[in-house]
């Protein structure tokens, strides 16, 4: 008989870390409270303790980012339209 994992939605996961950042109950209570074990609740904490900084991102700088990243697929595609050009015209000479 195989064990299928448990998945927890992005929302799940937040509550149960914020709970734990509060500090006003142990993992353990936290554990038995919303049926996860200690160790996962442990690593959800420390997940939002580090990356939670990435809430409060300026909304501009990603959306240069997303600008930056569409340019760059703009640019593959140009370059391997050419590779291709060249390709073809190089193909009549070799």
């Amino acid at each position: 008989m195989a064990n299928t994992r448990k998945r927890y939605s992005a929302g799940f996961k937040f509550k149960v870390a914020l709970e734990a950042a509060k500090g006003q109950k142990t993992a353990n209570e936290l554990a038995s409270e919303f049926g996860v074990h200690p160790n996962q609740i442990s690593r959800w904490k420390q997940e939002l303790l580090e990356e939670g900084a990435e809430v409060f991102v300026r909304k501009g700088s990603r959306k240069r980012e997303e600008e930056i990243q569409s340019e760059l697929y703009e640019q593959i595609g140009r370059l391997k339209m050419e590779l291709e050009w060249l390709k073809k015209k190089a193909a009549k000479y070799g």
